[in-house]
């Protein structure tokens, strides 16, 4: 059942096909095997996870429609669930926590679980990327469909590009969020486009139909760098090759703005932010200006299309004096909705990532564009 969608579980499930206690001791059976060896879980609750999956199933039997019945899904970090209240009544089971960075972690694109550092799925020397390493680890590996994260910087979008699934970042004060900047945005992370728009469905409250576009292609702009960072050659031609392969089945079209996407480095910005006491004059000037530009761009375009990391995954010393985030964190500045979804592997045998950023408000197109792909056999 590993290679399970949530929507065919939830599916299966509701029809009574499946039972959710069944599908959630697979699930456990799973993360038993291979957790060891990947260390993506903190905490595994597999007496409460069984108990909560009977609940599903009784509720089923009584005539309950539960949008994702007995899908598992694991949450970020041990205070995860306090996020995941909107999954668990709509049928999810919660199997346990992910991992998260370290205290004192220097970098934050690793986690450490309970049995040690958290791996990248495809090459264990290598990070998975973070803060939200084991929701991504999880999913990649097939433990679970689905898996909440959140995204202060890239965090969820890093991840997703280096172990290869898709990773969503909505609009910032889109949903609650703890964070006392407004940087931070819930998340989510799966292995197709259609479980992430259920998910989105579901803690949104949107119908389903709500904001797809009209038609294929989509206008969209690309840009490599987004006119500051400077991202290796190699995530940028598989980048790259993933636009061009949305563009031969139709589901984007290139068009090129009246000036580049180039935006101004929202590094300082981003820091600034996140310091008690800084001087924020330089970062509210930044933010808004590259407001000005993105809102600009996006009103002629639609889509704006980037690498999602400029590197690949680095290995567990770290990444040196590489910001992994140098194309995610323009969008947690502005709260811009972001997507990453993959793009294909580099020399070293890892994924990587293309990120789709829309306008505010628009995680409807993201997800349609992203189904599209799968749909047209564009994604990887």
């Amino acid at each position: 059942m590993s290679g399970d969608r949530a929507e065919e579980i939830a599916s299966a499930v509701r029809g009574r096909r499946l039972r959710a206690v069944d599908v959630v001791t697979e699930a456990l059976e799973r993360i038993e095997r291979a957790d060891p060896g990947l260390c993506a879980f903190l905490e595994v609750w597999g007496e409460e996870a069984l108990r909560r999956a009977g609940e599903v199933d009784t509720r089923v039997a009584a005539g309950q429609r539960l949008p994702l019945a007995g899908v598992p899904v694991a949450v970020k970090g041990r205070h995860g669930l306090r996020t995941a209240v909107p999954l668990l009544a709509a049928g999810c089971v919660a199997v346990g926590a992910t991992s998260v960075p370290g205290p004192g972690t220097p970098w934050q694109t690793w986690g450490f679980g309970a049995h040690g550092r958290t791996v990248n799925p495809w090459r264990a020397d290598r990070t998975p990327g973070g803060s939200s390493a084991g929701a991504a680890v999880a999913v990649a590996a097939g433990l679970v469909p689905l898996a909440t994260g959140g995204d202060g910087a890239g965090s969820v979008r890093i991840p997703a590009a280096w172990c290869g699934v898709v990773g969503l970042k909505v609009t910032g004060g889109r949903l609650p969020s703890a964070d006392r900047t407004g940087l931070a945005a819930p998340g989510v992370l799966t292995r197709t486009a259609a479980d992430a728009a259920a998910w989105w469905r579901v803690v949104s409250g949107r119908p389903a139909a709500a904001g797809i576009p009209a038609a294929f292609p989509v206008a969209a702009s690309w840009s490599p760098d987004l006119g500051f960072a400077g991202p290796d050659a190699e995530p940028v031609a598989l980048a790259r090759a993933a636009v061009d392969r949305l563009v031969d089945t139709g589901v984007v079209r290139l068009v090129r703005p009246s000036s580049p996407p180039e935006l101004l480095d929202p590094g300082p910005a981003w820091l600034a932010l996140r310091t008690p006491g800084a001087d924020l004059t330089g970062a509210h000037r930044v933010r808004a200006e590259n407001d000005r530009r993105l809102d600009r761009l996006l009103a002629g375009t639609g889509l704006l299309l980037t690498p999602t990391a400029p590197t690949a995954p680095h290995g567990h010393e770290g990444p040196g004096d590489v910001y992994s985030t140098a194309l995610t964190w323009a969008f947690n500045v502005s709260g811009h909705p972001a997507l990453s979804i993959p793009a294909g592997f580099g020399a070293d045998g890892c994924p990587a990532g293309l990120q789709l950023v829309a306008p505010r408000g628009r995680e409807e197109l993201l997800l349609a564009v992203a189904r599209e792909a799968e749909r047209r056999g564009a994604a990887v």
